[in-house]
């Protein structure tokens, strides 16, 4: 379309077609010009808020987030308890000690040393009186959990630090079945003495095959006297309840503020953004979930959860985390016992403003959600909740037995190892049998542990299944002394994870925590891998990859399988799968221990002895890599034993020596174990 602008004087008639005023080109640069001198205008406007950006510029820097020292004299504390957990539980005995100070006149602080600058160690000789607690517990083949990861290379690194002003004690978490036997808490305590910090109370050593609780309790009814003496301070004499948050019901809330069972972030499970860890889990869809035994009133399940572009990588041995959640049956009939509306949005907050951790949950949320979601229901509550709650039993009976409990003395400690722990009577059945106990529901969710990510072996290998992680798993499911029946949380709640005939995916919160149990960098080198039952979940992957390998044309060693179970036309796991390995060559020996198929009970160790000579060449000469998985209390002992049994007779050492051949392989990473009590 053409614009023409024509001048037409007036009166004056026009003749014919008058040139126009205006060229397109004029018109062009006008309609420039005009349009470079809004963009200017338009930016020059834009400009003017940038005074309101400068509040953001950098602000003097904030020691708050590494500065444990500058938080303890601006609060007046001098005791702070470091804790390196992996299931909380070093976490739970690490707040139990700082609120202890109170007691004793003193002032605690719990602390998780990823949080803060371990450097500082050296400076807390500048508060009077400083005492620094470390609980740390000791996770899989002697390692530190993952919060004290980086303090545990601090510790290894900084052989110039001076520590010479630091009062320290440890306690240690451990489990005696394990090799390393609390490793990571001999080691703080070994290494803070090599570096000139004085111990003021003897470690502490802390068992999970036997009573870890009452183990704990020993320690700490001698510790604290210590310190008293130690430091010249009496204690107060104050034993009443001492609350660490403060409850706040709300009323008129929005909701999208509302958690509902997010691990970390708000809304994390309906916009889910990578990378995926322990606070941000993926929701992975289930896209298999079936039973591998044929037989028998156990259940052996295999799921398959789907991370396809979730940016997930893992290896073959390493370990997928699941968060689980409680069973609805449960969370209801706590809420009727304590006779609550379990839908009121609540906060607990932390009445230490300066505390890093402001709520013993993710809060805003109802009991509802922290029932199900946050709250450890299941497991029989320890002593210190059985003490803190004795107030509310209205029976003085029942308020005595219940301190009772929670005491260092051989009769308190027999009635809650009988009636809690032997009963496996968790809190809901302990409200049950004891009904004049009616505590506050939100002293109950303070007091109740955290419900721990569980954690299984991979049963794939990442080079043939890059996009789903296989799990395999035993359903838990028993009836206790009182006439309960007792049923895992988390393998209770993958049973359920369905696949329906409409297509619905059930979703598993996850993430992978990386393993050192590892196939040998050289393809050729043989493998043994022992582990019956569900000890097989990781070799189902190694076996994966050794097959990939051999595709790729890649020369493989020998790859030996020791599997064990009850009858073979019940529980022989994964049959299929394992045959056809060693019909196409991948697995080049297959030895399975059926234990009650017959009168005497045959076991892995068993298939061992019999091929002994097989065994000791392929360790001996041809440089193998030996493999354990599954039960670390006989299993994995019996196993080692046997090993160390070949090696004596076969090598001709003796007992010692074969012990010490045995712990060299285990040094060089070439006998590795995956265990569990």
């Amino acid at each position: 379309m053409k614009f023409t602008l024509t001048s037409v004087p007036t009166g004056i008639p026009t003749v014919g077609e008058e040139e126009p005023l205006f060229s397109n080109l004029d018109l062009f640069l006008f309609s420039l010009i005009v349009g470079l001198l809004i963009y200017w205008f338009m930016s020059r406007k834009k400009v003017e808020p940038i005074p309101e950006f400068k509040k953001l510029d950098t602000p003097a820097p904030s020691t708050r987030e590494t500065s444990f020292i500058e938080k303890m004299k601006k609060t007046g504390k001098n005791i702070i308890v470091f804790y390196g957990s992996q299931t909380g539980t070093a976490e739970e005995f690490a707040n139990r000690l700082s609120k202890d100070a109170q007691r004793y006149g003193m002032k605690g602080m719990a602390a998780d040393p990823e949080e803060y600058d371990m450097g500082e160690l050296s400076r807390l000789s500048e508060i009077q009186n400083s005492l620094a607690i470390f609980c740390m517990a000791t996770y899989g083949e002697g390692d530190p959990t993952d919060n004290a990861q980086d303090f545990y290379d601090w510790l290894q690194e900084n052989d110039d630090e001076d520590l010479s002003g630091l009062n320290y004690t440890v306690f240690s978490l451990g489990n005696k079945t394990y090799e390393h036997y609390n490793a990571m808490g001999k080691y703080v305590d070994k290494r803070l003495e090599e570096l000139g910090a004085k111990r003021i109370f003897d470690l502490g050593l802390g068992d999970d095959d036997g009573n870890l609780e009452e183990d704990f309790i020993s320690w700490r009814e001698q510790f604290w006297p210590a310190i008293c003496e130690h430091f010249g301070v009496e204690a107060l004499g104050d034993d009443s309840s001492i609350r660490q948050y403060e409850l706040q019901e709300h009323t008129d809330i929005n909701m999208n503020k509302v958690y509902t069972g997010e691990i970390g972030r708000l809304k994390s499970f309906e916009v889910q953004k990578p990378p995926f860890d322990s606070k941000n889990p993926f929701l992975a869809p289930v896209t298999v979930n079936r039973r591998l035994n044929k037989a028998g009133d156990r259940h052996l399940m295999h799921l398959e959860l789907d991370i396809t572009g979730s940016k997930i990588r893992y290896e073959s041995g390493d370990h997928v985390a699941v968060f689980p959640t409680n069973d609805s049956m449960l969370v209801n009939k706590l809420g009727q016992i304590l006779g609550v509306d379990l839908d009121v949005v609540i906060s607990l907050n932390n009445l230490d403003d300066e505390s890093n951790k402001k709520h013993p949950f993710p809060c805003p949320t109802s009991y509802r959600t922290a029932l199900t979601h946050y709250l450890d229901i299941t497991h029989p509550p320890r002593t210190n909740v059985l003490y803190e709650l004795a107030q509310y039993a209205s029976d003085p009976k029942d308020q005595e037995n219940m301190r009772k409990m929670a005491s260092s003395s051989p009769e308190g400690k027999a009635l809650y190892q009988n009636w809690v722990l032997d009963a496996s009577r968790n809190i809901l059945a302990i409200l049950e049998d004891m009904p004049s106990l009616k505590p506050p529901i939100d002293h109950l969710c303070e007091l109740l542990p955290r419900l721990q990510a569980r954690y299984y072996s991979i049963a794939s290998s990442s080079k043939v299944h890059p996009n789903s992680i296989h799990i395999c798993a035993v359903v838990v499911e028993y009836k206790t002394k009182t006439g309960r029946i007792n049923k895992g949380v988390a393998t209770n709640w993958l049973k359920n994870k369905l696949i329906s005939d409409n297509g619905h995916k059930s979703t598993v919160p996850m993430y992978i925590r990386k393993s050192q149990f590892r196939l040998p960098f050289k393809s050729t080198n043989p493998v043994i891998m022992v582990g019956p039952g569900t000890g097989i979940a990781p070799f189902v992957g190694f076996i994966q990859e050794r097959g990939w390998l051999k595709e790729q044309g890649k020369e493989v060693g020998e790859t030996v399988m020791y599997f064990g179970c009850r009858h073979k036309n019940e529980d022989f796991i994964y049959q299929e799968e394992l045959e056809e390995a060693e019909k196409n060559g991948v697995l080049t020996q297959l030895n399975v221990a059926f234990s009650r198929d017959q009168e005497q009970k045959v076991y892995v160790q068993h298939h061992l002895k019999k091929n002994k000579e097989h065994l000791w060449k392929l360790i001996h000469t041809d440089n193998a890599h030996i493999y354990i998985c599954g039960d670390a209390k006989n299993m994995a002992k019996d196993v080692q034993l046997t090993f160390c049994e070949i090696a004596e007779e076969l090598g001709g050492m003796t007992r010692t020596q074969a012990t010490d051949y045995i712990k060299k392989l285990m040094t060089k990473g070439r006998y590795s174990q995956d265990v569990w009590s």
